[in-house]
């Protein structure tokens, strides 16, 4: 469909009260799914990104990259294991899944936002102690009925998040790309579920908007049903819809990294489809939006 010129100023002029809403507020993204492996929907990715910083926003990055991580492994000859659904890292697999994330996905974010005309730069949590972390227990009832403890390795939990790196790098028009690896007490590295870290630095930021990309339309009443799309969500209502299972699996997760983050100060989050292109912008900048709106 090719627009006509009085088409494309309605759009941007639909888009002006958002531009003028979010002008100079923060923006965080958890970047992950079928967007960060689809090159198209990269390319669209790295541009939203790119216009919410040029029309006055400050957009901040955090990154997972499951998939990447399973291929050099597999490339190594080690397998993957994983416990309710987080992977068992030994120091072995935290060595290569530090690689991965830090060396090789952080810097190709990196790379395609400057490529494209935007000005990023890539961090971990150990960059200025960003992400300070702690080794996560994962537990679980044994055939007896009883709670055990099942050590993850170097898996962990974030402590404290110390976002003067992030400020000051936003401060010189920078836009932040984050990896997901924690610093322990002892300058030991660990490996933190990606929502989780971008949910605590949206709220270490006091963001405005908390935006995960995910490979669902949002939060079905009833998965079968398109119809059934929920489009706002209060947190209230957050622990029913888990416990009749319409948010579950990989979902559950998501919406708990949201929770928190509106709990602690942000303003609004919101899970939307990254296999849509140019998902983010379509969110923030029209009246309709997509996907499903957390609130508090």
């Amino acid at each position: 469909m090719v627009l006509t010129a009085l088409e494309k100023a309605g759009i941007l002029v639909e888009a002006l009260p958002y531009i003028k809403k979010f002008y100079g507020k923060t923006v965080v993204i958890k970047y992950g799914g079928h967007a960060m492996l689809n090159e198209e929907l990269k390319k669209a990715v790295m541009q939203d990104v790119i216009l919410m910083k040029f029309v006055g926003m400050n957009p901040v990055i955090v990154h997972g990259g499951g998939p990447e991580i399973n291929t050099m492994l597999k490339r190594l000859g080690k397998k993957s294991e994983f416990v309710s659904g987080m992977r068992v890292t030994d120091a072995e697999t935290m060595e290569v899944v530090e690689m991965v994330l830090v060396g090789k996905v952080n810097k190709d974010i990196v790379a395609g936002i400057n490529r494209f005309g935007g000005k990023a730069v890539g961090l971990c949590g150990k960059d200025g102690q960003l992400i300070e972390a702690y080794k996560k227990l994962e537990k679980h009832l044994d055939e007896n009925g009883e709670e055990v403890a099942i050590d993850l390795g170097f898996v962990g939990e974030v402590e404290r998040i110390n976002p003067q790196i992030i400020k000051t790098l936003v401060a010189q028009d920078y836009i932040p790309v984050i990896a997901p690896i924690g610093v322990g007490p002892e300058g030991e590295s660990y490996n933190i579920n990606a929502d989780y870290v971008a949910g605590e630095i949206a709220a270490a930021l006091q963001a405005d908007k908390f935006v995960l990309l995910t490979d669902v339309e949002g939060i079905f009443e009833n998965y079968e049903d398109k119809d059934s799309l929920i489009s706002s969500l209060n947190i209230n209502d957050v622990p029913a819809l888990i416990k009749r299972g319409v948010i579950s699996g990989g979902m559950i997760p998501k919406v708990q990294c949201c929770v928190k983050a509106l709990n602690e100060g942000v303003e609004k989050a919101h899970i939307i489809d990254g296999r849509l292109p140019h998902s983010i912008l379509l969110e923030i900048f029209t009246d309709q939006g997509i996907g499903t709106m957390v609130v508090k």
